[in-house]
């Protein structure tokens, strides 16, 4: 595997989780409590933000293959089972009161 393949697929495992880490909106806003709303539309604008990187990427070693629906489906799913362990960790993992 190419070392920009790997170093996106780490990119992209970070950006997953990067919404459920912080209590600021985009990493700059600072709210009261933090809706899901604000994780759901942080993640899709991230998916997009590494979805292009993994096009320009592409497009820097070869001509870029034209892709259907079926293409960003899959890749959302992946990109969502990534943020799974972000998601665990912001509305499961009860911390002990003090």
């Amino acid at each position: 595997m190419d070392s920009s393949i790997t170093i996106l697929l780490a990119l992209a495992v970070v950006a997953a989780n990067l919404p459920f880490a912080s209590d600021r909106v985009a990493g700059f806003f600072k709210v009261a409590r933090k809706h899901f709303g604000w994780h759901a539309l942080e993640l899709a604008v991230l998916f997009v933000l590494v979805g292009g990187l993994a096009r320009l990427l592409e497009a820097r070693q070869m001509p870029v293959h034209e892709q259907h629906w079926q293409f960003y489906v899959t890749t959302l799913a992946l990109f969502l089972v990534a943020a799974f362990p972000g998601f665990v960790y912001r509305y499961f993992w009860h911390r002990p009161a003090h």
